[in-house]
């Protein structure tokens, strides 16, 4: 699989991953649509990437499912197709769960969860008819195994794997694909815009964040296991070893995991 002039819809666009993504998918040659709250920050993404003049800004909000199918059909008027559809966009956690409010569990499964699939069905029909696209989500070492002060999060990762699991089934003789990536730490902001228990925003960059993979580097991994058609990927530093601790010695795991530090 070549990016060449391919569409690239890329959710959570405007910082970290999602904007290290767009700089990546640019410098192949796709045509990409970049969406996120922030206005300002997409148009700046934009104008980063290699050839802006190709690019869509379409600002969404993952909790308005309701404009999604207007969105799809801006996408499919200007570019005729969807070739790939990046679900990046999502919000983590920095509470235990006995100090989480319930509102806060179901803002970021709604999140991150409930408007990746919603997406995906605005999208869906397009693709089938075509018989060809590509779906990537963006999951999370917890999207494996749950650890301290991320159940909300974890819980929302561990739901993309069921979901888009059953999809990969369905669609496979359809000729779509689904890639889910699993990172572990890589430098963004996605502890500062973490929740509290109380939805507030965590505000500070964890020290495992801080010294986390270059997003740049992530970016270009992920956009190599989208060409091989990869059902799954890990891509992480030595954390990245709880992923076979777990599986080969989960009782073990399960006494390591008490004494993460949750930073």
């Amino acid at each position: 699989m070549t990016f060449d002039n391919r569409i690239v819809w890329i959710t959570g666009a405007s910082s970290g991953i999602g904007a290290a993504l767009a700089r990546a998918w640019a410098e192949q040659g796709a045509h990409l649509v970049l969406s996120a709250r922030r206005h300002e920050a997409l148009h700046a993404v934009r104008d980063a990437c290699a050839h802006p003049e190709r690019h869509l800004v379409l600002p969404l909000d993952l909790t308005a499912p309701e404009t999604f199918q207007d969105a799809a059909r801006q996408v499919l008027g200007r570019y005729g197709q969807i070739d790939v559809l990046v679900h990046n966009g999502g919000i983590s956690q920095r509470s235990p769960a006995a100090e989480t409010a319930i509102e806060v569990d179901r803002r970021i499964m709604e999140v991150n969860f409930f408007g990746a699939v919603a997406l995906t069905k605005a999208v869906l029909p397009s693709m089938l008819e075509r018989g060809r696209g590509h779906l990537v989500v963006i999951s999370s070492l917890v999207g494996k195994f749950g650890t301290p002060m991320r159940s909300a999060y974890a819980a929302s990762k561990h739901a993309l794997h069921g979901f888009f699991g059953s999809l990969r089934a369905e669609v496979h003789d359809a000729g779509l694909r689904v890639t889910i990536v699993c990172p572990g730490y890589v430098r963004t902001d996605v502890s500062r815009n973490a929740l509290r228990g109380d939805g507030t925003r965590h505000g500070r960059m964890d020290a495992n964040q801080e010294h986390g993979l270059n997003p740049d580097r992530c970016a270009h991994r992920i956009l190599r296991a989208v060409a091989k058609e990869r059902a799954e990927v890990v891509i992480a530093g030595t954390e990245g070893l709880a992923v076979y601790l777990n599986r080969f010695f989960p009782g073990l795991f399960r006494r390591v995991v008490r004494r993460v530090r949750p930073s």
